[in-house]
């Protein structure tokens, strides 16, 4: 685009978009380019953001695994690493440390602004963490811990919060999308709550803990120290427990958790095998359950599902969309979006974090 072009999409002043951009020309977030055709005047000079100058790192916490991108304001990333997560978290951050030094070291000409880091958890104003249950720690001041060991600024947020944050960034989705909720389907299930065009933090920033809501009191025991939470019946480690033979209301102290049995059920599901077939439709089944009460209560105008189920959404989908017919008000109309695990929404929702923070929100008006 060229500054007249930014001109009429922002109706500010010509004056004004020309001061602007100097001064992110300036800071090195923008770029000049070619020159281009004008039926008269001046001949326009097109504008780019400068992907290549500044550089967001970016860190997908989950509870077995995880993964530290560097990536442009674009959400692209240049680098990735992947690693088993230390069940402590010292251990964590000395880990991820040396990551960044590394990715820093290899790419010398690119300027860190700052990191953000998608969690299963809650985390509040100043950055502690106050509710992660699959990930076993508890009231670990992150945020701190983190900036002390890479020198630069961390913002964490909440996995579902940061894909809804990418969603609103970076999803294809109408423009005067407002009412948007991520759920993401993992080891438990988060959600996301992007109403009114703002994200949803809440009392001691605890909204969106949907997965927690009690589905049967008598049901398999979670890891919040409840029972038959909706995740013990439709989160990815519910369903391995059930292909796996164990009673829905057995006693377990943990979940399982290994993503790689999951991946094996969704295999054994397209090949066929009844039983992990039947462990997707419940899971399915279940999922539709809770997303019909979301979609009644908060009327969203779409959700969007992040997780490893969706590459089985041909199989899943249908059942999810009948189970919420069933459940929810006649005229509902929120759109159910699968996400392309390829994406890596989580990671790009932790990019987010970083961006938003130096350019306003898009226009959701």
């Amino acid at each position: 685009m060229s500054r007249a072009d930014l001109a009429r999409r922002s109706g500010l002043q010509r004056s004004t978009v020309s001061a602007i951009i100097d001064q992110l020309i300036g800071e090195g977030w923008v770029t000049e380019g070619a020159i281009g055709r004008a039926p008269r005047g001046r001949r326009p000079r097109f504008l780019h953001l400068n992907v290549e100058r500044a550089g967001i790192l970016a860190v997908e916490l989950r509870p077995e695994m995880t993964t530290v991108g560097l990536a442009g304001v674009d959400a692209r990333f240049v680098v990735q690493r992947t690693w088993p997560t230390p069940r402590e978290p010292d251990a964590f951050v000395r880990e991820l440390a040396r990551t960044v030094a590394t990715f820093r070291s290899a790419h010398p000409q690119v300027v860190c602004e700052g990191m953000g880091v998608s969690l299963p958890g809650r985390v509040d104003a100043s950055g502690q963490l106050v509710f992660a249950p699959n990930l076993g720690w508890q009231h670990v001041d992150l945020k701190r811990e983190i900036e002390s060991a890479i020198k630069l600024p961390v913002v964490l947020e909440n996995a579902a919060n940061a894909c809804a944050l990418a969603e609103l960034w970076f999803g294809r989705h109408p423009e005067n999308v407002r009412h948007l909720i991520a759920v993401t389907v993992s080891e438990g299930i988060g959600v996301g709550l992007l109403l009114n065009g703002q994200l949803v933090h809440g009392g001691h920033s605890m909204a969106g803990e949907f997965g927690h809501v009690m589905l049967d009191e008598n049901g398999p025991p979670c890891p919040c120290g409840r029972r038959g939470c909706w995740e013990r019946y439709a989160s990815n480690s519910a369903a391995v427990q059930y292909y796996m033979g164990e009673d829905p209301s057995a006693t377990r102290e943990r979940p399982i958790t290994l993503a790689s049995r999951f991946e094996d059920l969704l295999r054994f599901a397209q090949n066929g095998e009844k039983r992990a077939v039947e462990a997707l439709d419940r899971m399915a089944r279940y999922l539709g359950i809770g997303l019909a009460g979301l979609a009644t209560g908060l009327a969203p105008e779409v959700i969007v599902i992040v997780g490893e189920v969706t590459s089985a959404w041909d199989r899943v989908g249908p059942v999810i969309t009948q189970t919420m017919k069933e459940r929810s008000l006649r005229h509902q109309t929120t759109r159910i979006v699968p996400t392309d695990p390829a994406t890596q929404p989580r990671l790009r929702g932790a990019v987010t974090l970083v961006v938003q923070q130096h350019f306003g929100a898009p226009n959701v008006a």
